[in-house]
């Protein structure tokens, strides 16, 4: 064969597919949020990302690897967003819940993703067998409770929550509210039913924050 033969069947070739690491785990992600870590194959992530499986186990390791990674894709996606509305001080304490909370409900009922929580759905859909995952997702639950009791916390400090107020209580009481929301977007209800849930917190708010006028 000629060189100018050689050559031309090089370039009929073409370069490999290089690995998108963001878009294979954007779409594990997607596949962990709608069936859970246990429900999820290898073989689905294979097919989902369109890679072989020891491209990614050369990238992730195992399964475990793959899916702490598509949870760290979860919090720079969605989770940061949220927190965003916590971070604005020029917003009343009530302003910012309120602002974080309307974040949230957005967020658990986008029709391109699926519904709920990340963590809170796939913590649900764990046996007792996955105990590593289990803890791996119980710390996300608490880092979104000290998300919120961080943010208390500054505010108390700057006076704008009465010193008296329980802000560690007060910031399981909204943790526990956030999971009844990302259970019931699961179960189908719209934004506007979240948002409902929302007004009735904000209209309880002067309460919960020892704002509330005594009548004489």
């Amino acid at each position: 064969m000629s060189q100018q033969h050689d050559e031309a069947v090089k370039k009929c070739r073409g370069r490999p597919k290089t690995f998108d690491r963001d878009a294979a785990l954007d779409k594990a992600l997607t596949l962990f949020w709608t069936h859970g870590y246990e429900g999820t194959s290898l073989s689905d992530l294979v097919a989902a990302t369109g890679a072989k499986a020891p491209t990614l186990y050369a990238e992730f390791v195992n399964k475990e690897g793959l899916f702490r990674a598509a949870m760290e894709r979860y919090i720079e996606r969605f989770s940061a967003y949220r927190n965003a509305a916590l971070h604005d001080e020029s917003k009343t304490v009530a302003d910012a819940i309120e602002g974080w909370f309307r974040a949230t409900a957005a967020c658990f009922t986008d029709c391109d993703t699926p519904s709920g929580c990340f963590f809170i759905c796939t913590s649900t859909a764990l046996s007792s067998s996955s105990g590593e995952i289990a803890q791996m997702l119980h710390q996300q639950h608490e880092a979104q409770q000290q998300t919120l009791l961080d943010f208390l916390s500054a505010r108390q400090q700057r006076g704008d929550i009465p010193p008296q107020v329980d802000i560690i209580s007060l910031a399981r009481y909204l943790a526990c509210l956030l999971q009844g929301m990302s259970v019931r977007a699961r179960e189908g209800a719209a934004q506007a039913d979240l948002d409902n849930i929302i007004d009735t917190l904000m209209a309880m708010w002067p309460v919960l924050t020892g704002h509330c006028v005594k009548q004489k």
